[in-house]
């Protein structure tokens, strides 16, 4: 880090995966499915490039994930004023300085699991309370990354945590030609800011209709597919929420979470001027995120999902990702 901190690299292996976790951000640095050589996220060889080139590849977004309009909060009629990261005006992802841009403690390791601590101050990017958080990071058997989030908080605050890899299932230059399907009905429409503007609008009949399985193409051609994807009005048990499939290499990879948004990203402003993984060239559309977590800016919005932790709750957030290779 630039302040001398060292970054340690933390390799597992399990249920026919192989994975890459950097302690700086628990970033996902290289992910491979056995039977398939290239790798099935976006990422850097080397740590240098994630200080300045990566737009949160394989990160932990929060202490708030996504985007909060004009970075205010308000809890309990107290108002806080939070880091304005985006287009200076918004907060996104907690902050200039998140604890996707920090280094984790490890706590455990093991063959097939990782676990990371992070203790965010209270203060830190303006959020209240001292957030204490964990992540652990296993490979199961037939093919499933496993995700476990925790936090708690000494003073009532926001906790939204997503996992924030860039998936690409055949190496090719783009995903559009992926098969994208998301078990919603309702998604958030945003504005020019990629603010949700508050209402919730019905897939039926849109671009963002993936309740069927459609190549992701469908919806960026008409326009930038940054977008929470509405799954239920509330945290659920663990369930299947969404499928993506590269007929070009047989890769298929299923989405089970607890949570109640999925933001689906389609790239579209990855510009890279470094190579990424084996090479890669990383521009539009190099690979697209799929990111459990709270409906976003959802504190100023009714009727949306809450993101508060107050003192004595824990969080808990579980995903998982479950990678396949089709025979031929």
């Amino acid at each position: 880090m630039p302040d001398g901190t060292e970054v340690g690299r933390v390799s597992l292996n399990g249920g026919g995966l192989s994975a890459s976790f950097l302690t700086y951000g628990t970033v996902l640095q290289d992910l491979r499915l056995e039977g398939h050589p290239e790798a099935l996220v976006l990422g850097f060889e080397s740590f240098d490039p994630y200080l300045t080139k990566s737009p949160y590849f394989g990160a932990t977004a929060g202490r708030c994930a996504n985007r909060i309009r004009d970075g205010h909060l308000e809890i309990d009629g107290t108002s806080h004023q939070l880091d304005l990261n985006f287009l200076g005006k918004h907060s996104l992802h907690g902050g200039a300085v998140s604890m996707g841009k920090k280094c984790w403690a490890v706590l455990d390791v093991s063959d097939n699991t990782v676990v990371f601590e992070i203790v965010l101050g209270d203060g830190e990017m303006g959020y209240p309370g001292a957030l204490r958080a964990q992540a652990r990071f296993s490979l199961l058997s037939d093919g499933v990354l496993d995700i476990e989030y925790t936090a708690t908080s000494d003073a009532p605050t926001v906790c939204n945590l997503a996992h924030h890899s860039y998936f690409n299932l055949d190496g090719s230059a783009t995903i559009l030609d992926h098969v994208l399907q998301v078990s919603a009905d309702h998604y958030l429409p945003v504005d020019d800011e990629l603010i949700p503007t508050g209402e919730l609008r019905a897939v039926a009949g849109t671009a963002f209709d993936f309740r069927t399985p459609a190549p992701i193409a469908q919806a960026s051609r008409a326009g930038l597919v940054d977008h929470n994807f509405c799954l239920s009005s509330e945290r659920q048990s663990l369930r299947e929420v969404a499928f993506l499939r590269s007929s070009a290499s047989g890769v298929t990879m299923r989405c089970a979470t607890t949570e109640a948004g999925l933001q689906v990203y389609d790239g579209a402003k990855i510009n890279i001027d470094h190579p990424g993984l084996s090479g890669m060239d990383m521009k539009a559309n190099a690979g697209v995120a799929l990111e459990p977590q709270v409906w976003p800016d959802a504190l100023h919005h009714a009727g949306f999902p809450s993101p508060l932790l107050r003192p004595g709750e824990t969080y808990r957030q579980k995903t998982q990702f479950t990678f396949e290779l089709e025979k031929s």
